[in-house]
């Protein structure tokens, strides 16, 4: 069974917990940005593992010194779910670990 969609006012509340992540249309998003590209691509390899580990996983992408991230659930029709704030959570939890800021 499917994830159940969360309301607008569900999302922007549990985003208050969550610096830097913000509802764009119909996802979740953050950057986080870093002192060099290596630093950044160890968030990456981190945040890989959290998504194999939860299986789920968002459109994530790696700059020279960012590492943007982009999360629905498409199984419940690409809206925003638990799923989504859950792994934005685990991110948030080790971003300042790698050196975000």
């Amino acid at each position: 069974m499917p994830a159940a969609p969360l309301s607008q006012e569900e999302i922007q509340d549990r985003l208050t917990g969550l610096p830097g992540w913000s509802l764009e249309g119909d996802r979740i998003t953050c950057t986080y940005r870093f002192h060099s590209h290596f630093a950044a691509l160890g968030l990456t390899v981190h945040v890989a593992a959290i998504q194999d580990e939860l299986n789920h996983h968002s459109d994530l992408t790696l700059g020279y010194n960012t590492v943007s991230l982009s999360v629905n659930t498409h199984d419940a029709g690409g809206v925003v779910t638990e799923h989504d704030l859950n792994l934005a959570a685990r991110v948030a939890a080790i971003a300042d670990g790698h050196g975000s800021r």
